[in-house]
């Protein structure tokens, strides 16, 4: 069983910048690529950003240049870091562990909230 605790969510004003944290219950990182996910109201959960076992990482186009997804194996922690935020980044943002074994679960933290507005 893997535990995700997300942190870091808040109101902040556009341009402004936020960092968010995932700590993982135990070290992980080799077995599963962690994500970031977000769901406005209305809409669909959608990737932000991941980063595998090996350190690649992608993301979303509409976050790209302005996101940065991290992760510390020491802490067993994976951080979003968001600049220039934008009224459209408004949702609430999960991360997940995805495990490299298709055959074992998805694990999802609880959420956190990130809204974006003057």
């Amino acid at each position: 069983q893997v535990q995700l605790v997300e942190s870091g969510g808040g109101l902040v004003q556009p341009g402004g910048s936020l960092r968010l944290s995932c700590a993982a219950s135990g070290s992980i990182f080799s077995r599963y690529a962690m994500g970031w996910y977000r769901q406005a109201p209305g809409k669909q959960r959608e990737l932000v950003a991941r980063i595998t076992n090996a350190r690649n990482t992608n993301y979303a186009d509409s976050v790209r240049g302005r996101f940065t997804i991290t992760r510390d194996k020491t802490k067993n922690t994976v951080y979003l870091q968001m600049n220039s935020l934008k009224p459209e980044d408004t949702a609430v943002y999960y991360c997940s562990a995805d495990p490299l074994n298709p055959s074992l679960n998805i694990y999802w933290g609880q959420g956190t909230q990130v809204t974006v507005s003057s």
